[in-house]
């Protein structure tokens, strides 16, 4: 009987022509996965609030709820920031990104009234570099710590293949605490005025649109070192890798000060579309254009496409970043609650009787 070869699967080498196969010749570096663990621990230590009872390299992460509270129910979401790590990794600088992603997490779950309480990070990548990890948990640190949250627990992985060496994705999951008898009901058409925060770029949101816009298929350093538009005093990508603002605090305490109805997050689907979500069967939300200054990137944006206004309003927030509901008596007040947090806020429409719909209308309408 005569040796024969051992077949392999087509385009895959034979152990015994390179020696025993790794984890790290299929492209994954357990080295690289503990030194960047080692690293960002002491980043997220940094956010621990006091309920937290474990710490960091446990199998799962141990909270206690706050005390305080007569009905504790937890609120939870999970988000990411779209296609904005494309500008990170095409300028290099991951240190803002982690503030995005806890920022577009914990400011849906705070339009329940709910105190953020823990948060949880995703990050993958085609090859693990430990700095670019320590970079994107210095900003998802920062981002807990602004929104009064902790970073409790997280997950690094590896996806060669899956993802080409340099790319990144990242995500976040955030559970907080709200009393459930506090919690914010439909709108029911008894009047109410709505309160927008501002946002000074484009935050999270419509990011495929805008970088096409701007950048074409994929975005040159070139391009993103240039004015953000013309006789801009910041590049582009300065602008578009802009941190997001966190609201919660703030929104936190308009619910405490101001009685607050409910709140709108505006990102994905615009203001119309955000501000609806609050409304019963039976209320109308009519915005007012023109009472908020829209940031020039929005109109470079739009005159540069052309990207026409309907679909403007319909993908970006517009300078808009957060709506809040207060009864009439108490919109002055919201308005100074959210200065003296450091945001600008306009009184930008109202709710009435209606159907359940959302418009933005021009002034005089």
């Amino acid at each position: 009987m005569t040796d024969e070869p051992v077949a392999t699967p087509a385009g895959i080498t034979a152990a015994s022509d390179t020696g025993p196969l790794t984890y790290e010749t299929a492209g994954v570096s357990i080295a690289a996965g503990d030194e960047a663990v080692r690293r960002l621990a002491p980043h997220a230590r940094s956010t621990f609030r006091p309920e937290v009872l474990s710490d960091i390299g446990a199998f799962g992460a141990v909270t206690a709820l706050p005390d305080g509270f007569t009905e504790p129910v937890l609120v939870s979401a999970n988000d990411g920031a779209g296609t904005k790590p494309l500008i990170a990794a095409a300028l290099g600088r991951w240190d803002t990104i982690g503030i995005d992603v806890v920022a577009m997490c914990v400011d849906d779950i705070v339009t329940l009234g709910a105190q953020p309480l823990l948060f949880h990070d995703q990050i993958t990548a085609g090859r693990l570099e430990p700095d670019v990890v320590e970079a994107i948990v210095s900003g998802l640190a920062a981002g807990c710590r602004s929104a009064g949250c902790a970073l409790v627990g997280g997950e690094l992985a590896e996806h060669p293949d899956a993802l080409a060496p340099g790319e990144v994705d990242i995500a976040g999951f955030a559970v907080g605490v709200a009393e459930r008898a506090r919690l914010p009901r439909p709108l029911t058409g008894e009047p109410v005025v709505l309160v927008g925060l501002v946002s000074g770029g484009l935050r999270c949101n419509g990011y495929s649109l805008a970088r096409r816009v701007l950048l074409g298929s994929s975005p040159e350093p070139e391009l993103l070192d240039a004015p953000a538009w013309p006789g801009a005093d910041r590049t582009l990508g300065d602008e578009l890798l802009a941190p997001s603002a966190i609201y919660a605090p703030t929104v936190l305490a308009l619910f405490a000060e101001c009685d607050a109805r409910g709140a709108a997050h505006i990102t994905g689907g615009g203001l119309a579309a955000n501000v609806a979500r609050m409304l019963g069967p039976a209320a109308d939300a009519v915005i007012q254009r023109g009472t908020w200054p829209v940031p020039t990137i929005f109109s470079h944006i739009a005159s540069t496409g052309p990207v026409m206004p309907s679909e403007m309003e319909r993908v970006f927030n517009l300078g808009i970043g957060m709506v809040v509901a207060v009864p009439p008596s108490q919109a002055d007040a919201a308005v100074a609650t959210a200065h003296a947090a450091g945001y600008e806020a306009w009184m930008i429409g109202e709710v009435g009787p209606g159907t359940g719909t959302a418009c933005l209308v021009n002034p005089d309408t």
